[in-house]
């Protein structure tokens, strides 16, 4: 990784965030895309190079921005990590359609500007295009409509791309972690669209973010098509293949377990 320029977005926290210092130390050359455009100064004291940028990823000129600078920082392009995300928490049949909006926005539709923008470089390159997504990917979760959705669309989007040009020396990685440490949660949009302010998961039990980082460029320098993280999250995408109706039952069974679910708690709900 030494010397790679590695774009990164939503790198101002959680495994964005992590996945910068883990680059920083083994010397990439760093560009850091946000909303806040505020970089941790931790990462000012490695000398490989990093670029902070403010960028919204819903707006597609501002992630042809992004390519832009970087190329004319840095001159290249060797890997594109698609993080940025936010998620959702409510009912479909109570959420207003703006909230998914939002999501699909931000997770799909910035992973698409980002990586139209990209390509040529990471082709030229011989790189790699990162999606960061979910084990809500490959399975639906209840309450989480929009982030379900959206995280399945980007798999399938990546998948494509890896299609065509599977001669072209691209790499394409789906990394699905599973529950990670994180503010995802804390910022997530309810019904209504404001922030959750709150995490319905114990954060200390999950896996972190610097874990999360460290498996995903492993799986970067291995060439790994996809990375599924966490024995729950294994289990998930292995069980739902053969049992996709028993694995209906858990998932409602254990989300409706979530502090302040959104499900009814009762014994006449318990499938």
């Amino acid at each position: 990784m030494k010397d790679k320029v590695v774009i990164i977005t939503g790198a101002s926290s959680g495994i964005g965030k992590a996945l910068a210092f883990e680059f920083a130390r083994r010397g990439s050359k760093i560009v850091l895309a946000s909303r806040s455009g505020v970089a941790d100064p931790g990462l000012l004291e490695f000398p490989s190079g990093i670029l902070d940028l403010r960028i919204d990823v819903t707006r597609e000129n501002d992630c042809e921005s992004l390519v832009k600078q970087t190329l004319e920082r840095f001159g290249r392009i060797d890997i594109l990590v698609n993080n940025a995300g936010i998620s959702m928490r409510a009912l479909f049949t109570e959420v207003d359609l703006d909230v998914i909006r939002q999501v699909m926005n931000t997770n799909f539709w910035g992973t698409v500007y980002c990586s139209k923008y990209a390509l040529p470089y990471l082709l030229e390159s011989k790189g790699s295009l990162v999606g960061v997504s979910s084990i809500a990917g490959y399975k639906g979760l209840p309450g989480r409509t929009g982030y379900s959705a959206s995280k399945f669309a980007m798999q399938g989007f990546l998948e494509v791309i890896r299609i065509e040009n599977m001669k072209k020396g691209l790499h394409v990685l789906i990394a699905c972690p599973g529950f990670t440490a994180s503010n995802i949660r804390k910022v997530a949009l309810s019904k209504d669209g404001t922030s959750q302010g709150e995490t319905p998961l114990d954060e200390s039990k999950l896996m972190p973010a610097e874990v999360v980082a460290r498996r995903i460029i492993h799986a970067i320098e291995t060439k790994k098509d996809r990375l599924t993280l966490t024995t729950q999250g294994k289990l998930t995408v292995l069980l739902n293949k053969f049992f996709p109706k028993f694995m209906d039952k858990m998932v409602y069974n254990h989300m409706a377990k979530e502090v302040n679910s959104p499900f009814t708690r009762s014994s006449d709900d318990t499938v």
